[in-house]
């Protein structure tokens, strides 16, 4: 069982693995962000993709999304963790905590979103989103690195400092970007009920769950957005400085999961597509079939 891990601002690399080599990688999609790196730690394999790239060239709205997801299922990823920051739209919920979010509300509009199209199409469920199975692995890790669980991340609670909490639940709010937030958005976003927001997640989870890859998206929360009043707008530098204590924990998390994620999955995550394709198969391009074929061959 190979366990794929998307890295977000900050973590672009992961010390400590053993026989490690890197895949230059190409997809029927275009290249992902760079070179796919495996390796092992004790028995377990990982593939570890930075999705910003190195030295972090890509905007969130860059990034070819359906190249990296393709790779990792290319070079044998069952399961992807996705690791990124995020603002919270809560007080309860500070900078400094983790968060593994199980909804998503996706507010993109210039990114490529589905491997179907251009010939084939289908619609798999995303009621929800998250893998509970590598959810529950990911929180025994962090639980393990330290993090106690915090308060549910749906409900608000008077502004205190949080030591090393882990938030399980909460809905993250996918924006386009660049730019953070107005107030007005970040306002809006928390009438929703939206617990953290970032720029990213929603579009790789969509995709994992077309490629019947079992997903999981740890939040690593560096700011407040822009709708706390005793709090500064979140800027760039800001995030930087929480992220650098954070990768440390996020890293420290993700050794400890690979052990938890190994042997057969007990989901459902590895048939998500079995009826999902409405396209006749009579009518469906050779093309297409051939591009396909690493996520869907089994079923065209």
């Amino acid at each position: 069982m190979i366990l794929g891990v998307l890295g977000g601002s900050g973590l672009y690399d992961l010390e400590g693995l053993d026989d490690v080599r890197e895949h230059a990688v190409t997809t029927p999609f275009g290249d992902p962000s760079g070179p796919v790196v495996a390796g092992r730690l004790g028995d377990a394999q990982l593939l570890f993709l930075p999705r910003h790239g190195r030295g972090h060239r890509l905007l969130p709205s860059e990034i070819n999304y359906r190249a990296n997801v393709h790779a990792l299922k290319q070079l044998g990823a069952e399961r992807v963790l996705s690791v990124s920051a995020v603002g919270s739209l809560r007080a309860g919920i500070a900078p400094g905590d983790l968060v593994l979010v199980d909804q998503f509300i996706d507010r993109t509009y210039r990114r490529a979103t589905s491997f179907f199209g251009d010939g084939v199409a289908g619609h798999v469920s995303f009621a929800d989103p998250v893998c509970g199975d590598l959810a529950d692995a990911v929180a025994r890790a962090a639980n393990d690195a330290g993090f106690a669980e915090g308060a549910p991340a749906s409900r608000d609670h008077a502004h205190h400092a949080h030591v090393r909490a882990l938030h399980r639940g909460g809905t993250y709010v996918c924006m386009e970007g660049p730019q953070f937030s107005t107030r007005a958005e970040s306002r809006l976003h928390r009438a929703w009920g939206a617990d953290t927001i970032g720029m990213t997640a929603a579009t790789e989870a969509k995709l994992c769950r077309e490629a019947e890859l079992c997903y999981s998206a740890l939040a690593l929360v560096t700011d407040f957005d822009s709708w706390h009043e005793d709090e500064a707008p979140v800027t760039a530098d800001a995030v930087v400085k929480t992220l650098l204590a954070n990768v440390a924990h996020a890293r420290d998390i993700i050794r400890r999961a690979l052990p938890l994620v190994q042997g057969t999955r007990p989901c459902a995550c590895g048939q998500s597509a079995a009826r999902a394709i409405m396209t006749a198969p009579e009518a469906i391009p050779a093309s297409a079939k051939e591009r396909l074929k690493v996520l869907f061959g089994r079923y065209l």
